[in-house]
């Protein structure tokens, strides 16, 4: 089986260098939309990153495989409408 953690953990270091770029950018350019665009964008990576590392931890309930309890499958009628 294929362990995707090698590329998580590739994609994260891309991503952390991106985040550093633009960081970096805001001091660079004047223009204050510029500013916040290149501010808002290394927040938004930041959260990307941090899912990555959640999946990587298995932190967050989506990310784990735990087996599912068998449930019977809920009955639908088609009933008229009144």
């Amino acid at each position: 089986m294929d362990n995707p953690i090698h590329h998580t953990q590739k994609i994260k270091a891309q991503m952390r260098q991106l985040i550093d770029h633009l960081r970096n950018d805001v001091g660079k350019v004047t223009e204050p939309k510029a500013q916040a665009l290149f501010e808002t964008s290394a927040e938004v990576l930041t959260g990307l990153v941090k899912a990555f590392d959640d999946y990587e931890d298995k932190a967050e309930k989506a990310w784990r495989t735990e087996p599912r309890a068998s449930r019977p499958k809920e009955r639908t009628t088609n009933a008229s409408r009144r």
